[in-house]
């Protein structure tokens, strides 16, 4: 994979890391600390980045990147105000 295409990938995949934990940041803030559901809000998209990582070839090594994004997420998901 040349440069382009990978910075590429890991910037389609930086973003749907992001917009994916943004409903489950919304949700977790407005659930009870340390129960389940706070648990599984946190946790439930973490397959889906996975699945869609290993899709697109993207090397380990950028996995820091997609926590920081899936952080991201979830911050600004909570601070959501509808």
């Amino acid at each position: 994979m040349d440069f382009h295409n990978k910075l590429y990938a890991v910037l389609m995949l930086f973003a749907f890391t992001l917009l994916i934990n943004l409903p489950f940041g919304y949700k977790r803030v407005r659930s009870k600390k340390y129960s389940l559901r706070w648990f599984l809000y946190i946790h439930v998209p973490i397959p889906f980045i996975f699945v869609a990582r290993t899709f697109s070839h993207v090397e380990i090594k950028y996995i820091p990147v997609f926590v920081l994004a899936a952080l991201i997420g979830q911050i600004l998901g909570g601070k959501l105000d509808f």
